[in-house]
């Protein structure tokens, strides 16, 4: 019998068994990853160095330590395993290229569905700066993150031109379009596409998240009869900024100020006229040139007492919060300037699937220390979690998940 302090190993168990990633292994526990294996068809057929569960978890240590080399990134996740116990066999830390052949055995769809099972609204009902009169408040924006210049990136992703079309960039990019719990900034569903595909050709994949529970957010980019169309049948409330050249015939003023117009099908669409409740305001700022055309809000809430335009136009201002999430994720996670490491279009979707998950557990965490303190998530420093989440992989490595 060991003694205590020591990990006895069983006979058929492998260091690799018990690699992990720290607190995070809650939010990714084994018996997950190992059903998503399954449900993918990406369990291994046989023992190797690096067995499935294992490179999804070093996928998404990639992402923790974004500046680390892949074998650099492979220490860091084993940290004090070796010594802790008598193990079968003998386990090295495996080369660049045995870690790059891996990553492209498991490919992209596990960590898409991982995704997918995972990535959950994170904030409970009423939660500070996450609910609005009872509505959960999402928003949709999109970002491009740079690839590496190779030409299968480039052919399958594109590389974005001037507004005259005359020019190329210096990388390719990946256009991601992705749905975020606004208050929590956790961001619960994701869509991945060329960078010359447009933001509003990819959000359409995301209306299947909504429900009638959420408000829905978005800037002026994603406005249109079609696209408004769709994303009322989903039963969600929207407040959607408008093109300041839209027509929207007055139908009805309002006690508050705003009015009811039409949102008319183009032609050839075979659609009925849309009521909207129109809101329009000015801000007062520096920044902001004089005569500058009033920001419009168009709106499900139709009368001014489930909704008054005064807190519609406050509430606009969440819409932002998407961008923090991005910010948090390129800048903080990924790091500055970076380009992302994958080479193969396949790698790349991989990659930026991993970064999701990780900066949503991140999130979920920062969230779940903030609810019961009846504190906005937003006053929790998101670099200082990510700093101590990287201490604590490399800290608990020697423990069993």
């Amino acid at each position: 019998m060991p003694r205590v302090g020591q990990v006895k190993a069983s006979d058929d168990e492998r260091l690799t068994d018990r690699i992990a990633i720290g607190v995070l292994t809650s939010m990714f526990p084994p018996a997950l990853v190992d059903e998503v294996l399954e449900t993918t068809g990406r369990v291994e057929q046989r023992h190797r160095l690096l067995p499935a569960r294992v490179v999804v978890y070093f996928t998404l240590a990639m992402c923790l330590w974004a500046d680390e080399g892949y074998e650099e990134v492979a220490r860091l996740l084993v940290g004090g395993l070796k010594g802790m116990a008598r193990w079968r066999g003998s386990w090295r830390v495996p080369t660049t290229g045995a870690l790059t052949q891996a990553r492209a055995r498991l490919g992209a769809g596990v960590l898409k569905v991982l995704f997918e099972r995972v990535a959950l609204p994170t904030s409970t009902e009423g939660s500070v700066g996450s609910w609005w009169r009872g509505l959960r408040l999402v928003a949709i924006d999109g970002t491009v993150l740079d690839l590496p210049d190779t030409a299968t990136n480039e052919a399958h992703f594109g590389k974005p031109s001037s507004a005259r079309g005359e020019m190329k960039g210096a990388f390719p990019q990946a256009r991601v379009v992705a749905l975020a719990e606004c208050g929590t900034h956790a961001i619960i569903g994701a869509e991945i596409g060329p960078c010359t595909t447009g933001e509003t050709t990819l959000a359409r994949g995301l209306f299947k998240l909504l429900d009638d529970g959420m408000l829905l957010l978005v800037d002026r980019g994603f406005s249109g009869y079609d696209l408004w169309q769709r994303a009322t049948a989903t039963g969600a409330q929207l407040c959607w900024r408008t093109k300041s050249n839209a027509v929207l015939a007055v139908t009805k003023s309002l006690e508050d100020g705003s009015y009811l117009s039409v949102l008319r099908p183009p032609r050839g669409n075979p659609g009925q006229p849309i009521t909207v409740r129109v809101v329009e305001y000015t801000l007062s700022h520096p920044s902001r040139a004089q005569g500058e055309a009033p920001i419009r809000l168009i709106t499900t809430l139709l009368t001014p007492t489930e909704a008054p335009a005064i807190e519609l136009a406050a509430l606009y201002g969440e819409r932002w919060e998407e961008e923090n999430a991005f910010d948090e994720l390129k800048t903080h996670q990924r790091g500055a300037g970076r380009v992302l490491r994958s080479k193969s279009p396949e790698m790349v979707t991989q990659e930026i699937y991993a970064h999701l998950l990780v900066h949503y557990a991140i999130r979920a965490l920062i969230n779940a220390a903030a609810e019961p303190e009846e504190l906005d998530p937003d006053r929790v420093s998101f670099i200082r979690s990510i700093r101590m989440i990287r201490r604590q992989v490399t800290n608990q490595a020697a423990f069993s998940p």
